[in-house]
């Protein structure tokens, strides 16, 4: 069964999160330590909590991996990804793991 990882990044007063970089150097990373392991990724930036309600997150990756095997094998080459995260956020990811239902 398929599995996906989302990582999470709230979003606050005072926070700091750089698309650019995120968009530009850290997906990139992702791809090559982990993405022989990774079926497809999603990001969603987020703009709006609601009407006229700042977002709650700065974004939302989720990334599928096609059983828990491959997700744990792209895990074990994440730690250069890892230690990314704070180039481009000073927020710490919150992380769900779940099985993919639909």
């Amino acid at each position: 069964m398929a599995v996906s990882l989302q990582i999470i990044y709230p979003a606050s007063r005072g926070t700091r999160f750089d698309h650019d970089y995120y968009l530009g150097t850290h997906l990139p990373l992702v791809d090559s330590h982990m993405g022989a392991h990774i079926d497809r990724v999603l990001v969603t930036k987020g703009i709006a909590g609601g009407p006229d309600v700042p977002p709650p997150y700065h974004a939302v990756a989720t990334i599928v991996f096609a059983d828990r095997n491959a997700m744990t094998a792209a895990l074990r080459l994440s730690g250069p990804v890892n230690e990314d995260v704070a180039n481009f956020t000073d927020v710490q990811p919150q992380i769900l793991i779940g099985e993919v239902i639909a």
